[in-house]
């Protein structure tokens, strides 16, 4: 009997929260957030777009360079 109520005891739970206040939810976002995110992402997918140009640009050249030879 006192294995079941050892099992049921916040400090043994498995769920138990472990002293932590649960966050407050707000209904507003913060558009300036979501901004840097977007900016954050473009820039990612411009240097990304760089270097494939670079890279097709690179095997172009060499191609070229080759076919001269």
């Amino acid at each position: 009997m006192s294995v079941g109520r050892n099992l049921k005891s916040p400090k043994n739970s498995f769920y138990s929260n472990s002293g932590r206040k649960p966050k407050k939810i707000s209904g507003r976002v913060d558009i300036n957030h979501l901004m840097s995110k977007v900016r954050d992402e473009e820039k990612k997918q411009r240097k990304e777009n760089l270097i494939f140009f670079g890279l097709v640009s690179s095997v172009v050249v060499i191609t070229g360079i080759i076919a001269s030879l």
